[in-house]
């Protein structure tokens, strides 16, 4: 993984935790634990390179088992679906080495994330994932479309 990935991934790390923080604060449960669970898979994706294949692929399937119980638990409406779906594709999407299936990912993320955040009413988080899923749709643009264009 290359240092800029490294330094994404940190940050990205570092929002999770914050966001956990505040759907706590407004009551955004479902989100809160997958926010904790985020903070806690991207720092585990940052050490891939440290983990045998099979370990890292269990890994995936008991994240996966978290945020499934984890919906279950937090049950607050079809609303609680938003967000469990958002970081199903997300984790699936980090553990893959194709770096379009996290562009895509990023797209998902904010719609649905977007969508949940909406529904609580928190306008700050909406930007947030407005911004993911524009800058996440210029990424796919410029690196899969025009890219794509140039090579025919």
């Amino acid at each position: 993984m290359y240092q800029r990935q490294k330094k994404i991934i940190k940050s990205a790390s570092i929002n999770c935790f914050f966001e956990a923080v505040y759907d706590f604060i407004i009551g955004a449960f479902t989100g809160a634990f997958l926010s904790i669970i985020n903070f806690i898979r991207t720092f585990i994706f940052m050490q891939s390179e440290k983990i045998s294949k099979k370990v890292y692929v269990l890994m995936l399937m008991i994240f996966e088992g978290i945020v499934i119980v984890n919906c279950i638990y937090t049950w607050n409406g079809y609303i609680s679906l938003l967000p469990t779906i958002g970081t199903i594709i997300r984790t699936y999407c980090l553990w893959q080495t194709n770096m379009k299936m996290v562009r895509i990912s990023g797209v998902t993320t904010g719609v649905l994330y977007g969508l949940y955040y909406c529904y609580y009413h928190s306008w700050f988080l909406v930007m947030g994932d407005i911004i993911l899923l524009l800058t996440s749709m210029m990424s796919i643009y410029k690196n899969d479309v025009k890219n794509k264009k140039e090579v025919s």
